[in-house]
């Protein structure tokens, strides 16, 4: 006879504290099985082999398994698809429920939609709750019960519905004893899976109080460490969102406005599933006639522009999977507006750099700079990338860490003038615009 138990899949929340999934899953009266599943539909679209976020997932697995076997527990980690996980598990198992987080990407919510249809064919439930946001979907909307497309108005609605039901942590710890006693299971390697670890030393997750109080002051400014880089955590649930608002609520307010921004990206791609597969927010940006120089791109993409600011932002980048938030909307407006590269170019970029990826808040980062998102920038407005040295850069520190050539004649001539740039996007878009 096949032993019941119920599942908690984890995805992006790589934890085992403060879980919504595992909190419901180890109160459901069945033993817990945790699984996590390397997603071949994914990894198999990763062109970097030593891509640092595998590895990142796979030293947070490797944590959590530690802590499974000293209770007696294991992980089953899987190199597959859902669908065929789900299939063999099935007939291993008798499975009560499956329970998991909420996820609003749009092939996420498409494996999700499968694997319910699957498993209620066995007479198994799919059980996802909110976690990796504080408020989703539907739950802060105007007063006509439509959805918010400037963050301003959102976040003064998303203030005022906070309480701390909504942040309260989930006492997990409690109920450990309903995790499934078994034998360690063998996780699968990276080499198996066809990526190489590179050592790479991630950022810590602990949240420094003062730098928090300071984040008003610093946060700008990219050579002082005065953000938190927390991102790559944030995204793959390492550490918990509740946390960090209740860290946030009563020492800074412009920090507590960067965790307000994931929730709003994350609202307008579930309102929106368009926007994260190429679609502009406002339509009519689609009918802007991009230059897309291939040339000119490679340059960016190197941090060859000859545009300091720029070329320190993509080559710190390029380096540690990281780049400063200031120069991020420098380097995105600099490829959109200056060279007129479509910013889905930029997007699937940063998409395949970025250690803190997540396709919600990076897609809306892209269109905010290009002009074509919600509550963007307009597209008369273009970042002039010697003004924001002078202003967030003056000393050139930042600038000489990544550039260390600047002054020597191998450092290349700017790849456009500034003024040429600017009048040639101004038109380009106006075209569009009036069509």
């Amino acid at each position: 006879m096949k032993q019941e138990l119920s599942i908690c899949w984890f995805r992006r929340d790589l934890r085992l504290t403060d879980h919504a999934a595992l909190y419901h899953a180890l109160k459901s009266g069945s033993p817990v099985l945790p699984i996590f599943i390397f997603d071949k539909n994914i990894l198999d679209e990763l062109e970097d082999k030593d891509d640092k976020r595998v590895a990142f997932i796979y030293q947070a697995i490797l944590a959590m398994q530690q802590q499974l076997v000293a209770m007696g527990s294991s992980m089953q980690v899987f190199y597959s698809t859902p669908m065929q996980v789900f299939k063999n598990l099935s007939e291993q198992y008798n499975i009560k429920a499956v329970f998991t987080n909420h996820d609003y990407e749009p092939y996420a919510k498409q494996r999700d939609q499968l694997i319910t249809d699957f498993l209620a064919t066995m007479g198994s439930a799919f059980k996802t709750y909110k976690d990796q946001v504080i408020f989703e979907k539907e739950e802060v909307v105007k007063d006509d019960g439509k959805p918010y497309s400037v963050f301003t108005p959102y976040s003064r609605r998303w203030k005022s519905l906070l309480t701390s039901f909504y942040y309260q942590n989930y006492p997990v710890e409690k109920y450990y004893n309903a995790f499934y006693k078994q034998k360690p299971y063998a996780i699968p390697t990276l080499a198996a899976m066809g990526f190489t670890d590179s050592g790479f030393q991630f950022p810590s997750k602990q949240l420094k109080e003062e730098l928090v109080k300071k984040y008003s002051q610093q946060r700008d400014y990219p050579a002082i460490n005065g953000t938190s880089k927390l991102g790559v955590h944030l995204r793959f649930g390492t550490i918990s969102i509740r946390q960090l608002v209740q860290k946030a609520l009563p020492l800074n307010e412009t920090y507590l406005n960067e965790l307000i921004w994931r929730d709003f990206y994350h609202m307008i791609l579930w309102h929106n599933p368009g926007v994260g597969m190429g679609k502009s927010f406002k339509p009519e940006y689609d009918f802007i006639e991009w230059r897309n120089n291939e040339e000119e791109f490679a340059r960016w993409c190197e941090g060859k522009t000859g545009y300091p600011i720029v070329d320190a932002g993509m080559r710190e980048l390029n380096e540690t999977g990281y780049m400063h938030n200031r120069v991020r909307m420098i380097v995105a407006s600099f490829l959109t507006k200056h060279l007129l590269i479509d910013w889905r170019w930029g997007e699937a970029y940063f998409g395949r750099k970025l250690l803190d990826f997540d396709l919600a808040a990076n897609n809306g980062g892209w269109q905010w700079a290009s002009g074509s998102g919600c509550d963007a920038a307009p597209y008369f407005r273009v970042f002039n990338p010697y003004l924001q040295t002078q202003k967030f850069d003056a000393n050139l520190k930042y600038i000489q860490h990544w550039v260390p050539e600047l002054n020597e004649f191998s450092y290349p001539q700017p790849i456009v003038a500034h003024e040429l740039a600017r009048k040639r996007c101004l038109e380009t878009y106006a075209k569009a615009l009036k069509k």
